[in-house]
């Protein structure tokens, strides 16, 4: 095994731990390491990462549910289109979209690269939303006067389920927002629930590759072990480390990350 290799292992790990430390954020960066450090083409990476991700998520949601952290009525508002489009996306869009998508001069623009850049830009959007403190989303507290915006909450939903489609991403740095303003959530249960949301559209979107890839199982249940190891190490560290404090730092990560990824890809 290669150094890159086991580096990607690594990563794994640290995806786990992530998600059980600061409620998110890890899966971002499951694409990237299946692509870079374990040499997976772009199309496999993001169907493998929707199971990993959504495996991971919903051991982290056992948890919460049994807490009574969960909303399942807004779980199941948002989910529903969400999981409809990204299982849509996974079955017919991306097999759709041809592969080279331009030629202009001496660059052409093909599907794996439209794909890594496209996540790159999600990966600069996410690491933002981690960077920037959003007090007002932390000191939201629900508003029993005033009725869940379902109308937005379901276009959210289909936005979510289009990038996760597409990338592979949880896209928690969209529901967790959406379930604070529009769902009237206070912050932790946000969190919660938008963890079972990103395992069951991550799931049921990873449906829609089964019949188009041939997938090497072996491998995917062997990654897919170690994000789930890392995510009650990640649960044990909560409980001496600031997730908040933390969540900034791992933003700045992400935010070279994505950079790194444009250069790498723009620069091949």
């Amino acid at each position: 095994m290669e150094a890159i290799e086991i580096f990607g292992y690594i990563g794994a790990l640290f995806i786990g731990v992530s998600l059980g430390l600061i409620g998110g954020g890890g899966s971002i960066l499951t694409v990237p390491i299946l692509v870079y450090a374990l040499a997976l083409n772009p199309i496999t990476a993001t169907a493998y990462s929707l199971f990993v991700v959504g495996t991971t998520s919903l051991v982290g949601s056992i948890k919460n549910l049994s807490k009574g952290m969960v909303d399942l009525r807004t779980t199941f508002v948002f989910a529903l289109p969400a999981l409809i489009q990204t299982f849509l996306t996974r079955k017919y869009i991306i097999h759709a979209i041809p592969e080279t998508l331009f030629i202009t001069g001496g660059f052409v623009m093909t599907k794996e690269l439209a794909i890594m850049l496209f996540f790159a830009f999600i990966m600069l959007l996410a690491s933002f939303s981690m960077i920037k403190v959003k007090k007002e989303l932390c000191d939201a507290q629900p508003e029993p006067d005033k009725e869940t915006n379902y109308p937005f909450l379901i276009i959210q939903g289909v936005v979510v389920g289009t990038i996760t489609g597409l990338l592979g991403a949880g896209g928690g740095f969209l529901i967790i927002p959406a379930l604070v303003l529009l769902a009237r959530l206070p912050m932790k249960k946000a969190v919660a629930t938008s963890l079972l949301i990103i395992a069951i559209n991550s799931l049921i979107g990873f449906l829609g590759d089964v019949s188009n890839l041939d997938i090497d199982w072996s491998f995917l249940f062997l990654f897919t072990l170690i994000p789930v190891l890392g995510i009650f190490i990640g649960i044990w560290l909560n409980r001496f480390v600031n997730g908040q404090k933390l969540q900034k730092a791992f933003g700045w990560f992400v935010l070279l990350m994505g950079i790194y990824i444009i250069y790498k890809e723009l620069s091949s």
